[in-house]
Parts: C-alpha cells; sequence; structure tokens
C-alpha cells in the first residue's frame, strides 16, 4: 500500500451547507468522484477520520460515516493498525483521468466524448425574452385564463379516490371520459361527427403533427405546404425525410389550382394546411376550395393534414367549418388543442381520425410519451361537461374582439407610411405587409433597447418579401398603445 499523498482535500472536497445531501454523504459522492476520476488513485493511503475532519473542518464523525459508506460500497478498505487504503479493486476512469491538481470535481463534461449528428434542420431556439413588452406570433393572454376553475376542478379530481386509477398506467389515446366530453364538444362546435374512439390526446398541435407524421410519411415522400407555411410544421416533415412542396396561398387560402396542376404530374403523400387561419398570413381558407381539396384528395390520394389551431376565435361571423366535418373518404386527419383557447403552458391537444388510424398513433405515442396527464384530461372533461371552458371562449373572444379593433386602429393611424395590412376576421395576429427598404431586423433590435421584443420568428424579410406577424392577444389595450408608441418612434428614426 502507498503512504498518504499530499492531495488538497479542501479543494478536492467542496461541501455545500445549505444542500439537503447529509454532509458525510457528499464527501462520501465526492470521494468516490476523485477515485473513478483518477484524482485518488488505486492503492494510496487516505488520511485519518481525525485528520481529514480537521482538514474539512466538519466533526470526526462526520468523516467516520463518510469512510463507512465508502467502506459499505467497497470504494475502500480499512486495514486495522494500518490505516484507510483506495482498494486496489476500485474502477478507474482511464478515459477521463484527471491530475491530482483539480480544484473542482464537481464539474460535467461540456461535450460529449462520441460524435453525432447535430442537426441545423431543428436548430431554431426558443426567442424569450425579460422585457416587459412582447408582440408574440399569436398567443393568447394567459391573464385571462379560468386559472381559479381549473385549480378547483383538477384539486377535487385529486382528492376523489375512485380517481386513483388515473394514477397509474391506462388508455394510451387519453382519459376515456375526456375523450367523450371532447367528442361531443368537437360535434357541436366543428360540425363533426366522431366518438372517443376517434381521438387520441397529445400535449399540443406539435406532437399530434410529429407523431402524424413519423406514422405517415416515409422517406423521399412529398409534402405540399402553403407558401408561406408553419416553420415548425416544416420542420418536423423534413426531420421524417419527406420533400416539402410549396404552393401559392392568396386572400382565399391555398391555391387549389396549384395543388391540382402538382399532383397531375407529381406523386403526393400530403398537404398540410392551417386553415383558421393561415400561418401565418392569417388568411381563411374559402369554404368552396376547402370542397374542392377534399375531392382532389380522393381524386389523387394524398392525406389531408388539418391543423385548426386558430379556430375558436372568430370576430366578424361565424367560423368555415373544418374540412374534417366533410370528409366522407377518411382522407383528413384533423389536429387541434386548448392551448390557444387556455394557455399554452397546459398542453392539452388532440388528433381526429378514424378509428384505425388512431389505434395506431396509440401505439407510436406509447413509445415516447406513454399517455398524458390523465389527472388534468379529467378536469377538462369536468370543465368541458359544465361548460365552463365554452364560457371562457366566449369572454375571451370579447376581449380579443377589441384588442384586434383597437389594434388595427392604431396601424391604420400611425403605420400607413411604412406597411399595409388587411384586418383578419378572427385569430389572434396580424399579418402585416412593409416597406422594402426598412431592415426588419435593425427595427428589432432598436426595439428590444426600448423595451419591446419582436421575435425572430416573426420576421419575414426575403428578397420577394418584407413582412411581420404581429401577435395582439397577449397584450391589454394599455401594452398595446405603448407598443405600438415604442414602435412608431423607432420607425421614425430608423425608417
Amino acid at each position: 500500500m502507498s503512504s498518504p499523498v499530499e492531495i488538497p482535500f479542501k479543494n478536492v472536497i467542496l461541501l455545500d451547507r445549505a444542500s439537503a445531501t447529509p454532509v458525510y454523504l457528499q464527501i462520501a459522492h465526492q470521494m468516490i468522484n476523485a477515485i473513478q476520476r483518477g484524482v485518488l488513485v488505486t492503492g494510496v493511503q487516505l488520511p485519518g477520520t481525525r485528520a481529514l475532519a480537521e482538514m474539512l473542518d466538519v466533526h470526526r464523525k462526520t468523516v467516520v460515516a463518510a469512510y463507512n459508506e465508502l467502506d459499505a460500497q467497497g470504494w475502500i478498505e480499512m486495514l486495522p493498525n494500518r490505516g484507510t487504503f483506495v482498494t486496489r479493486k476500485s474502477p478507474l476512469i482511464h478515459g477521463s483521468a484527471l491530475s491530482a491538481s483539480v480544484t473542482d470535481l464537481k464539474q460535467y463534461p461540456q461535450q460529449t466524448g462520441f460524435a453525432f449528428e447535430e442537426s441545423m434542420l431543428l436548430d431554431r431556439p426558443v426567442s424569450l425574452s425579460r422585457v416587459d413588452l412582447e408582440f408574440t406570433d399569436g398567443l393568447p393572454d394567459v391573464r385571462l385564463a379560468p386559472m381559479d376553475k381549473l385549480a378547483k376542478a383538477y384539486s377535487s379530481v385529486l382528492r376523489r379516490s375512485n380517481n386513483r386509477k388515473y394514477l397509474t398506467y391506462s388508455h394510451v389515446e387519453g382519459n376515456i371520459w375526456f375523450r367523450e366530453r371532447l367528442a361531443t364538444y368537437l360535434n357541436n362546435t366543428r360540425g363533426l361527427h366522431i366518438g372517443a374512439e376517434n381521438i387520441i390526446t397529445t400535449r399540443g398541435i406539435q406532437m399530434g403533427i410529429y407523431l402524424a407524421s413519423t406514422l405517415l410519411l416515409k422517406k423521399g415522400d412529398n409534402v405540399m405546404v402553403g407558401d408561406l407555411s408553419y416553420y415548425v410544421a416544416n420542420m418536423i416533415f423534413q426531420q421524417a425525410g419527406a420533400n416539402i412542396l410549396s404552393v401559392p396561398v392568396d386572400d382565399q387560402g391555398i391555391s387549389v389550382e396549384a395543388v391540382r396542376q402538382l399532383c397531375e404530374h407529381t406523386p403526393i403523400r400530403m398537404l398540410y394546411i392551417t386553415p383558421h387561419h393561415h400561418y401565418p398570413t392569417t388568411v381563411t381558407l374559402s369554404a368552396e376550395r376547402r370542397v374542392e381539396l377534399l375531392n382532389l384528395s380522393v381524386k389523387y390520394g394524398f392525406i389531408i393534414l388539418e391543423d385548426d389551431h386558430d379556430y375558436d376565435f372568430h370576430y366578424n361571423s361565424s367560423p368555415v367549418l373544418p374540412l374534417a366535418s366533410a370528409d366522407g373518404a377518411g382522407m383528413v386527419v384533423y389536429v387541434g388543442s386548448f392551448c390557444k383557447a387556455l394557455a399554452p403552458g397546459l398542453r392539452s391537444g388532440y388528433v381526429v381520425a378514424p378509428r384505425n388510424l388512431i389505434r395506431e398513433l396509440g401505439k407510436m405515442r406509447r413509445i415516447i410519451d406513454r399517455q398524458g396527464d390523465l389527472m388534468m384530461e379529467q378536469a377538462l372533461a369536468e370543465l368541458l361537461d359544465e361548460g365552463e371552458i365554452q364560457r371562457h371562449i366566449k369572454k375571451a373572444q370579447k376581449v380579443y374582439h377589441q384588442r384586434r379593433d383597437l389594434f388595427t386602429e392604431l396601424l391604420g393611424n400611425d403605420f400607413s407610411p411604412y406597411l399595409t395590412f388587411k384586418a383578419p376576421p378572427g385569430g389572434l395576429a396580424i399579418w402585416t405587409e412593409w416597406r422594402r427598404d426598412i431592415n426588419l431586423m435593425r427595427v428589432s433590435k432598436e426595439c428590444l433597447r426600448e423595451n419591446l421584443h419582436l421575435p425572430q420568428t416573426l420576421l419575414f424579410q426575403t428578397g420577394r418579401l418584407s413582412a411581420m406577424r404581429l401577435g395582439f392577444g397577449s397584450l391589454d389595450e394599455k401594452e398595446l398603445r405603448e407598443a405600438t408608441s415604442i414602435l412608431k418612434a423607432v420607425l421614425e428614426k430608423t425608417g
């Protein structure tokens, strides 16, 4: 056995007195780390318990407990009348052995020791800001969410002993009662004709798109999308190995004639649409074009993936029913959520499709998420059954209608030298087209200096387009006035 070595244990073992982990375990864990990394080599003699206690400024009994833990785990051996040694059986991570001068063994590797393919395709970080004001791309105001009602319902669900079944594994398709209530709600509001067996719950629309794409697309398949289209959906399709083919979008929605021409000479697997309201331009797909697209899907055999993220908020008239409501051939996969109606963070979505596809989606969901939050789904089911969600949407619609009207008034009065726009019939965002000579990225940076965030995802500036999608839903009337005032001042200075 080796003699004791001079190791700066005060630097090797860093104790956190405020930690919930007992001090003796902190000592034991960090000594194990030092042994594994080669700072404490096998066979070396460790300090006596009294000496180490003095070095670390702890009670000797604490070190005794740490040594006993190390001995029990087989990292050290304590020999009577000789001392305590790192056992020669201790495994050493040779590939990352550190020198004995290391000062902090708590650090975690900054990079992997193995190679893997990094995705530039998915490299679009979440844009978070600490400033007070922000134009989102169409998010709701979480301050309007019916949290008192939801908290009461969720608490009630948790307290009932007969709901403990939701704490274990259950249907991968989701809480059965929630799917029954949801089917009734969708039948009443969207003209569908479905039952619980036609629904699988998800954690938002993006998960629904991902599940459907993973199951229905293979490498080399062609997916039609609008020009422009939802960037997250595009990333999902490309991740599945599909080719994206763009077709024009006008003030009536996606061009049916362009879809027809493309199908005549190219095999199409899927058409992705956002009919209420097209992302990002906010136009609504006309009723006539919906029928034509359904007919084309039957004729050419392509799937229609209908993302109805913006159905709930309409201001000028009743919403046009989704394509899924008129689908008699089983060509439409319908995805929706309560993320806009309630709050984005609640992550409650769903996929509606024929029963055989729902079964397969359940198999796919099982391996990535197993099932949703059955307790939360039970609470949402009760709110649907009591009409609370319906009443909340009706109230929120009035608020957002007022905010849309105010925002369009402010844009019309103060921004005509810089941009043009059309008031959207619904939704929580306005599509604005800007003068080509205005640098939108520069405007965004200048606004940030003035406490207004314009995320990069709102900006659409290319050789043929200069536009911005401005969400107004998350700002109240005072905040809208302040945000537009900042934007106007920046434009006067830079534009």
